[in-house]
Order: structure tokens, then sequence, then C-alpha cells
């Protein structure tokens, strides 16, 4: 059974910065893809990144050239760390596994619980 926790959500003003936390317990997701999403109230779940343990990533059109996601083979965690923001990056932020390389969310199979970022304008 894999567990992902996340955590680093909060409150920020426009333009600051975040970094969300996704560890995975329970198995070595090191042949994994590592997806992070997020649901703002209303919406449907936006893909943000993904990132695979070799270093390779891929991002979101609306997050590109703010975002990077990093990864801690050591730590079994991966990063998102957010800057420039903006208020429409208010969501729920979730992190996922799966073996796919993708940006759809039903095809993950691991899904963390949720962490809000709220950005204040």
């Amino acid at each position: 059974q894999v567990e992902l926790v996340e955590s680093g959500g909060g409150l920020v003003q426009a333009g600051g910065s975040l970094r969300l936390s996704c560890a995975a317990l329970g198995r070595n997701l090191s042949r994994y893809g590592m997806g992070w999403f997020r649901q703002a109230p209303g919406k449907e779940r936006e893909f943000v990144g993904q990132g695979l343990w070799t270093g390779a990533t891929s991002y979101g059109d609306s997050v590109k050239g703010r975002f990077t996601i990093s990864a801690d083979n050591a730590k079994n965690t991966v990063y998102l760390q957010m800057n420039s923001l903006k208020p429409e990056d208010t969501a729920v932020y979730y992190c996922a596994a799966g073996t796919s390389w993708t940006s759809i969310a039903s095809l993950y199979t691991y899904w963390g619980q949720g962490t809000q970022v709220t950005v204040s304008s």
C-alpha cells in the first residue's frame, strides 16, 4: 500500500512563493511518475505538472516558468516549488503517483489528501 502525504500549503500574498512536499510512504516510487494537480471550487481538476525521479519534468501552460518540480530520492519525496503566485493559483493541490507519463488525472493510481493553497491579492 502506498500513502502520499502532502504538506506546505497555506496563505500567501500574490507574488509570493510556497513549496509543497509530497512524501511517499510504504513503497519506493522510483519507477513511478509523480504528478501534481489542483482543483479550485467549482472547477475541474487541472494538471499542474509531472516529474520522474530521473529529473524529467513537464508543466501545464498556466504554471510554466513559475512552478518547478523536483525530487529527493533518498527521502522518497517530491516537491512543487511555486513562485510568482497569483490569486488564480488558489486551489487544493494534490500529488499523485502513476506508471504513465501523462497529464490525465484518471491514469494516476495513488493520490494524496490534498493541501490548500490560497493566494490573496
